[in-house]
């Protein structure tokens, strides 16, 4: 037997939970049920008991728990029965007592964890994020970034959007400038446009001053769309292991992104009912809550039913993509593009001029040199403007150099 599992059997027997024993007994059911494993749940389970113990000796009831007693846990002088001692415990080991606080929540024994009470403004901030939900349809990721930035510069601006001018919004994006990049830069503007445009929408501010946030300078689509020829997209497509449930579900999701040109997050929001399999197609959620139909290749329809069949795990879940390990919960887009990055280390492709899933997703120019015209490319990759879709016809460089002429440089006058 390893040390590891010495220490948490040690750790088991030892501490005590007191009148939290039938929660803890209910707690690791809850864990097993998930699909944990049997030396992951010890873990979990030495966690909640030490907790228990704790709160005994600490003389704290099971009604009185809350942030500051997981704190306080987490800051204790570790003495307690067993093995383990610690002048301060790690934090994987406080997270899974955490964990088992938020199980006594489900349960209504314990009122639920609050994190730090919101700074000043922050009330504020909280109904432009539902005012963007509401009215915007951006992603959860975005609105958070959103009032992230809008959180930043708050102090620069004040607490009383009465008081706002355009001489006090220019000079809190240039303070700015001085301290990020110009990719955060251009983020933050974009951040404090709308919030001034919702403060003026509920009367709190002057209308108008969102025109008085500076520009950040950038040239659309002056760059080549950055991409990996299709013989490295099958490459990388072949590397997955479907002898394994990973690899099966890997090569699902690389299908569907270089087939459709999908976006990470429409492989992390794509759910069961969303396949018509008997017209063939997928429905995609995009940007903004547009729908569409798109038809699904055969490869990729294959490779989605050999998944469900063979490899998703037995989860209550609507999405269809979800976690190999317990618990399974649906692939967030960090996933995604995970997969993608490990399939290319699998395909020894170090060149690639991005790892993650948007890379697949520029890489459907293949289409392009392959005959297909603009308008077909903008509708499977649900361009708004005909502008970004031109954007890809500049990557058929073989027929730029027929229509490329001399430099004049050295000609003569």
């Amino acid at each position: 037997m390893s040390k590891s599992k010495e220490v948490l059997l040690e750790c088991t027997r030892l501490m005590n939970p007191g009148a939290l024993r039938p929660f803890v007994e209910a707690f690791t059911s809850r864990l097993l049920s998930l699909g944990h494993t049997r030396l992951t749940v010890s873990g979990y389970e030495a966690s909640a008991r030490h907790f228990g113990h704790w709160l005994q000796s600490a003389k704290i009831a099971v009604a009185e728990i809350n942030e500051d007693t997981v704190r306080r846990f987490a800051r204790h002088r570790c003495r307690c029965a067993g093995v383990r001692r610690a002048d301060r415990l790690s934090a994987k080991y406080v997270n899974r007592a955490r964990r088992f606080v938020s199980f006594l929540a489900e349960c209504g024994f314990v009122t639920p964890l609050t994190q730090d009470e919101p700074r000043a403004h922050d009330d504020q901030v909280l109904a432009f994020q539902v005012w963007l939900r509401r009215h915007r349809g951006i992603s959860e990721r975005t609105i958070g970034r959103h009032g992230r930035m809008v959180m930043r510069l708050l102090p620069a601006l004040g607490p009383d959007p009465r008081h706002y001018d355009a001489r006090l919004i220019r000079q809190a994006i240039l303070g700015e400038a001085q301290r990020t990049s110009r990719a955060n830069l251009k983020t933050m503007t974009m951040a404090l446009r709308g919030y001034l445009r919702y403060l003026a929408t509920q009367g709190l501010c002057r209308a108008g001053l969102d025109h008085a946030i500076p520009t950040v300078p950038q040239w659309r689509l002056s760059a080549l769309p950055r991409y990996i020829s299709t013989a490295e997209v099958e490459r990388v497509i072949a590397s997955c292991d479907i002898t394994t449930p990973m690899g099966i579900r890997d090569r699902a999701v690389l299908l569907l992104l270089a087939r459709l040109g999908l976006r990470a997050g429409d492989i992390s929001g794509m759910r069961l009912d969303d396949i018509d399999w008997s017209e063939g197609t997928l429905r995609v959620r995009g940007k903004g809550r547009r729908e569409v139909r798109l038809p699904l290749p055969q490869d990729a329809g294959d490779a989605i039913i050999d998944y469900l069949r063979d490899a998703r795990p037995p989860a209550a879940c609507e999405q269809i993509f979800l976690r190999t390990v317990a618990p399974f919960r649906p692939l967030v887009s960090a996933s995604v593009s995970s997969i993608v990055s490990l399939a290319l280390a699998r395909a020894d492709i170090d060149h690639a001029p991005s790892r993650g899933a948007h890379l697949l997703r520029h890489s459907a120019t293949s289409m392009l040199r392959a005959g297909a015209t603009l308008d077909v490319i903008g509708t499977v990759l649900r361009h708004r403007s005909v502008d970004t879709t031109a954007h890809y016809a500049k990557v058929d460089v073989d027929m730029l150099l027929r229509v490329t002429q001399p430099w004049p440089g050295s000609a003569s006058c």
